[in-house]
Parts: structure tokens; C-alpha cells; sequence
């Protein structure tokens, strides 16, 4: 439904923007918007489930997970910061276009009040959006802390077990071969107050957590001799004992398969890789998150600059904060992109974390099968990227004249003639 309900309107909106009535014209960017909200809902609440598997188990008579209850799935604390911070991270993305192309037309003297205005409503949504992004990114960094601390640990580069509240890493010298970091600048208490929100809670290194995943891949190993007793016999009650006991760690246990077929093969050099494996290499993590935040906090200025400059001088009178805007169009989708990349590569090696390991959910298709729809994906996307920017520069360009109401500038003939 949400699919179809933006899929739709999207079209509505944009070819019906002189054949539908204002109100209608309206109520069909409501519709769309609506849409697009809960397409962002029911994805980020499937993604926050393997983020952070709650409200399901798995069935050793299925091999699946199966739900038990919905409602801890819709309501996942890791879904709900996660849809929220990223709807927000949206409207930045809206905002600063808005903010850019508006500061564009300033710059070149060309409709100034439509411009003025379009940059005053870009600028109080944009600080009202990244605002909340800030907020609501705090938020999940709160709820990383409370389901992921190995995530949490490589976003700090956090190699030991700090006294609480730990302090945030502003940078650092990250030496992975070594397992620590060569020198760091600190700030005192912050971290332990975003990840545990208190000031007694630790937050483990990531020595401390390869120490506990080593003893959960030992007790993985003994799910994984049960499971595989159950699938001979399923009525084999005493493996269904022991499964009941360790089923917790079975996913511990599957690191293994990554490399040998029979868990119980497995030597003090396999255990030690499958434990190596549970934490994701630190250094793109630790960069990838810094950049995110410092986009995040100078959109923050600018977006401040920007609304104060409407409210007291007038934005057209800063040629500095409109060139400023113009070259941060591209920093939201860097942003966001990058706080993809921290959710998705910091959760590895798991598809489903703690349960499913990234290299047991592989496609089973053949090697060209892969390249075959890769290479269709890719080809079919470019195609619309190409055709998304050449309308975008065009309409760009011809700016709100294109709309054809007589009042801007390069009007197509057509219309001032019909205006006349």
C-alpha cells in the first residue's frame, strides 16, 4: 500500500501540478508524502529487527526465526530512533537542496523574492530538521549502546575497558595491528553519558568483548552439535535440552562454518579468526561515523546562519552564506550515506545479529547469475540517475518561470503571451 500510495501520487504531483485544483494539488502531496513515510517505517522496522532481533526465536523444527510478537517488532527501540533520525535526515536532505539552488538564484540576481522566500522556508525547516537529527542521533547511539556494544566499541576505537562514564574520542592515531591507539584526543564523561545515560554504567573495549564472544562461540559450538542432533531426530529429548540451553549462542557457533564444515574440527587458531571476525575493522568505522557528525554539525551552523540571516539583515546580502550553501548541496547525502555504512558494515559479521552470520546468508545463485542482475541493477539505476540530473539542472536553470504563472522570469513564450 505504501509502495503504491507514493508510486502514484509522485506522478500526480509533479504532472498534475496545472490540471488538478489547489486543494487536490494538495491533498496528493499529502498522500504522496504519507506514502513515502510508511515505505520508511516498515523498512527501518525490518532493518532495526536485524539490527536487533527482538519479539522472535528460532525454531530448530523450521531452521527459521519465527515471531513472537509483533508488537515488540513494530515497537524495537532500535527501529523507532532508526526511523525517525533517518525521516529526518530526509528533510535535511530536502531543506539544504532548497537552501543551495535558492542561494544559486541570490547569487545570480535572478527572482530575488521568490528566492528570498524559498531560502527563509529552507532555512527554519532545515534547523528544525537537523536539530532533531542531532537529537534523535543521540538517541541512537543510546540504543547501539544497549544492543550492540561491539559497534560501539569500534566507533570509539575503544580498545580497553574504560573507568565509567568513558570519555568520547574526538580523534585518534588507531594502530589495528597492535589492537590500540597510538595517541587520542578525549573528552572526558561524554560517551558514557550517550551510551548508558548514567555515569556508573561501563562500556566495554573490544578486548573485553572478543574475551566474552570466545567463550560464546565454545558454548555456540555445543548449540550447534544439538541442532544438528534434532535434525537427525527431532525427538531426541536430550539434545532438545541442551538446545534449549545454548540456543542463545548458536549463531557463535555458525562463525565457525565460515571455516570448517564440522564445528567440532574447529582448532584454537579457527576460534581465534571466528572471534577476530566479531568486530568490524575499526578504522572505517571510527572516520566513516567522525565525518557523518562533522557534516552533521556544520550543516547545523549553516542552517543557523541561514534562518538568523533572514530574520535580522536579509540572506541577500551575504554573498559568503549563499556561496557557503551552494557548495554544501552535496553534504546531506554524504552524511547519510555514511551513517548507512556505520549501521550496516558495524553490525557485521552478522546478517541478523548474534543469530544469522553474514557468510550462511549468501545467495545461492551461480557467480554469473550474481553479475548478470548486479550489472541490470547497476546499468538500470544509472540510467535514472542520469535522466534524475539532467531534469534537475534543467529545471534548475529555468527556475520557477518554468512553472508558467507569468510572474518570473524566462516565462516560455507561450505563456506570456497567454498571461497578456
Amino acid at each position: 500500500m505504501a509502495f503504491f500510495l507514493e508510486s502514484t501520487f509522485i506522478g500526480l504531483f509533479f504532472f498534475g501540478w496545472d490540471r488538478l485544483s489547489r486543494t487536490q494539488h494538495l491533498m496528493v502531496t499529502l498522500l504522496m508524502a504519507i506514502g513515502t513515510n510508511l515505505s520508511a517505517l516498515w523498512i527501518l522496522i525490518a532493518n532495526g529487527w536485524m539490527q536487533n532481533p527482538v519479539g522472535a526465536e528460532f525454531s530448530y523444527q523450521t531452521m527459521r526465526m519465527e515471531m513472537t510478537d509483533f508488537w515488540a517488532v513494530v515497537f524495537n527501540p532500535d527501529a523507532q530512533a532508526k526511523f525517525v533520525h533517518t525521516v529526518s535526515a530526509g528533510y535535511v536532505t530536502g531543506a539544504m537542496f532548497v537552501l543551495s539552488i535558492s542561494s544559486w538564484y541570490l547569487l545570480k540576481g535572478r527572482d530575488i523574492a521568490f528566492a528570498k522566500r524559498s531560502f527563509r522556508v529552507a532555512a527554519a525547516f532545515g534547523l528544525a530538521s537537523v536539530l532533531s537529527v542531532i537529537v534523535l542521533g543521540d538517541e541512537s547511539g543510546y540504543t547501539v549502546g544497549e544492543a550492540q556494544q561491539t559497534k560501539m566499541a569500534a566507533l570509539e576505537a575503544m580498545w580497553e575497558t574504560k573507568p565509567a562514564p568513558a570519555g568520547l574520542t574526538l580523534v585518534a592515531g588507531i594502530n589495528e595491528a597492535e589492537q590500540k591507539n597510538d595517541w587520542e584526543v578525549e573528552i572526558p564523561w561524554v560517551m558514557g553519558l550517550i551510551g548508558t545515560r548514567s555515569i556508573s554504567k561501563e562500556i566495554p573495549g573490544i578486548h573485553e568483548i572478543k574475551a566474552k564472544n570466545r567463550a560464546r562461540i565454545e558454548r555456540g559450538i555445543v548449540a550447534v552439535n544439538a541442532l544438528e542432533a534434532l535434525r537427525a531426530n527431532r525427538d531426541d529429548s536430550v539434545a532438545k535440552k541442551v538446545f534449549e540451553q545454548h540456543k542463545a549462542d548458536l549463531g557463535f557457533g555458525l562463525l565457525l562454518k565460515k571455516y570448517v564444515d564440522d564445528v567440532n574440527q574447529a582448532t584454537p587458531e579457527i576460534i581465534e579468526r571466528a572471534v577476530n571476525d566479531t568486530v568490524p575493522r575499526v578504522t572505517p568505522m571510527f572516520w566513516a561515523f567522525r565525518i557523518m557528525v562533522g557534516l552533521g554539525f556544520a550543516m547545523l551552523v549553516l542552517f543557523a546562519l541561514a534562518f538568523w540571516s533572514t530574520v535580522k539583515t536579509g540572506c541577500a546580502q551575504k554573498p559568503w552564506l549563499l556561496k557557503w550553501a551552494l557548495w554544501m548541496l552535496p553534504a546531506p547525502w554524504i552524511a547519510c550515506e555514511l551513517g548507512w555504512f556505520v549501521a550496516e558494515y558495524g553490525r557485521q559479521p552478522w546478517t541478523i545479529y548474534g543469530v544469522l552470520p553474514t557468510h550462511m546468508s549468501v545467495s545461492t545463485l551461480s557467480v554469473e547469475s550474481l553479475y548478470g542482475s548486479l550489472a541490470g541493477f547497476i546499468g538500470f539505476y544509472t540510467v535514472l540517475l542520469i535522466v534524475e540530473m539532467y531534469l534537475m539542472v534543467k529545471f534548475a536553470r529555468m527556475g520557477p518561470g518554468s512553472l508558467g504563472t507569468g510572474r518570473y522570469e524566462n516565462e516560455p513564450a507561450h505563456h506570456a503571451v497567454a498571461q497578456a
